[in-house]
């Protein structure tokens, strides 16, 4: 996406609906892959965007200016951005001679990366510390080939040296001057522990142009951990949040599949449920760009393929006070390799917003979908306030309430929900988010409502078969109260 075009959106959208922030692709020059040899049909494959050549702010996506000022007016408007970095690797080592995005020189064969510099004594394999034999990672049993060897023919950067680390560090911290607020860090499970830590004590708060002093950036690595590895997510809590992979494969298995593992087991669902970290330490997601294509823990996972199931999880993962969430926004894709949509000249396409407020142009854009976007401030609404009133059915279907801010009902069963539950909540005239939008200034419903009586109960129905099978009520949404 172009990104000054992206900043409008951002104003616009995410931040009036309770978005906090948001996650860009990684901001640094990557390798141009127009064809990748096993998949003719592919051009300008999204994983080039994970194969550094520099740590320029030059990419398909725009320059480094149109990023600063995309960053400066987000950040003005209460929007914080996030980069994906990438600092454990550079490009593949079958890049051979070429350039980046941002023009910069590289050969791969001479371990050279001319826009940074990096040469063969900054890499780990040429050095011999990678006990493979073929300098590529076999054994996800030992974590010293994990952390030092090649990831899928990544060059693997040796970031126990100082000068590396500082060049790394040195990228990040033009990040945060730029008033990026935090990162995602790609690959971090294949970097040592000591390493990260080493490279995020060398960055200063951030600015006070736009953040409180003292502020530190936000710091979230992705560390795929599924149980049975010698890589443990608990290794890098320290340092940050880590990605809880278990969670969304956990929740996906509640919606998708409507097995045994029922939606009315989760009300005790969280820290140490599969062996998932503390709240405190998770970064709590569905899906991501990896695992939606059945890579990384995917294949387990509910995705916008789904909608139904999807909206179901997603809403669930809002309403449930474990972690900090994360919201995917896609685009569609017919084989797991292809690019976001783009012209001519492979610069990314700005998606174009429908009449009803969705995108179209091949963009799918989950965090437009009503009830996914009203569950955002939903969320923010409910605050810190405890899980109440929970209720099932004893098999898939769900209700709680957030204290008495907020409820949510949610259901996969075959059946309606409905039932005069207690909601919780302050007597009133609601509107259901999932089906109508509210207008604060008129307060008025664009969809039906919801009574809730002085006891704090109401007469509670979900369709089954309906494109929207939850129910999301808030104190902000009240169209006639104190009844």
């Amino acid at each position: 996406m172009k990104i000054l075009e992206l900043f409008y959106k951002l104003i616009r959208f995410l931040g009036p609906n309770g978005f906090g922030g948001v996650q860009i692709s990684p901001p640094n020059e990557h390798r141009i892959l127009y064809q990748p040899d096993w998949d003719p049909n592919v051009k300008r494959p999204w994983y080039e965007s994970y194969q550094p050549i520099s740590y320029k702010l030059e990419t398909r996506r725009g320059t480094r200016g149109e990023l600063i000022d995309m960053v400066e007016r987000c950040n003005k408007a209460g929007v914080r951005i996030y980069a994906d970095v990438v600092a454990n690797h550079m490009c593949g080592t079958d890049a051979g001679i070429g350039t980046g995005s941002a023009g910069s020189a590289y050969d791969t064969e001479q371990y050279s990366f001319s826009g940074v510099p990096f040469s063969s004594g900054d890499f780990n394999v040429p050095q011999g510390k990678c006990n493979s034999h073929d300098g590529q990672i076999s054994n996800y049993g030992d974590p010293d080939q994990v952390r030092n060897c090649d990831l899928f023919g990544l060059m693997d950067l040796d970031l126990s040296k100082e000068y590396v680390r500082q060049k790394v560090a040195d990228y990040l911290s033009d990040l945060t001057s730029i008033g990026i607020a935090g990162f995602r860090i790609d690959a971090a499970k294949h970097m040592w522990p000591a390493d990260v830590q080493a490279i995020l004590g060398k960055l200063k708060d951030l600015p006070t142009s736009y953040f409180n002093p003292g502020s530190r950036p936000f710091v979230y690595q992705e560390v795929i951990d599924l149980g049975g590895e010698a890589i443990s997510s608990t290794e890098y809590t320290h340092l940050g949040r880590v990605t809880e992979f278990r969670y969304g494969r956990n929740v996906s298995e509640a919606f998708r599949d409507g097995g045994s593992n029922h939606i009315s087991n989760y009300e005790t669902f969280g820290s140490g449920w599969d062996n998932m970290v503390p709240e405190g330490d998770a970064l709590a997601f569905i899906d991501n760009h990896d695992n939606q294509r059945g890579h990384g823990a995917g294949g387990k996972v509910v995705t916008h393929i789904d909608p139904q199931y999807y909206k179901l999880a997603v809403t669930y993962m809002l309403a449930w006070p474990y972690g900090v969430p994360r919201v995917m926004s896609s685009y569609d894709f017919v084989t797991h390799w292809q690019g976001p949509p783009s012209d001519g000249n492979y610069v990314t396409d700005d998606p174009p917003i429908l009449q009803d407020g969705s995108c179209g142009g091949g963009w799918v854009c989950e965090h437009r979908w009503r009830a996914i976007k009203n569950m955002a401030k939903w969320r923010n609404i409910a605050g810190n306030e405890p899980v109440k009133n929970w209720w099932s059915n004893g098999n898939q279907q769900a209700a709680f309430s957030r204290g008495s801010k907020a409820f949510v009902a949610l259901n996969r069963d075959d059946n309606p929900i409905s039932a005069k539950l207690n909601t919780g909540l302050p007597s009133g005239e609601y509107c259901d988010l999932a089906r109508g939008d509210f207008d604060d200034a008129s307060k008025t419903c664009s969809g039906p409502t919801v009574t809730v009586d002085k006891a704090g109960n109401a007469d509670i129905y979900v369709d089954n078969n309906s494109d929207e099978p939850v129910l999301i009520l808030h104190v902000g949404a009240i169209v006639k109260g104190w009844l």
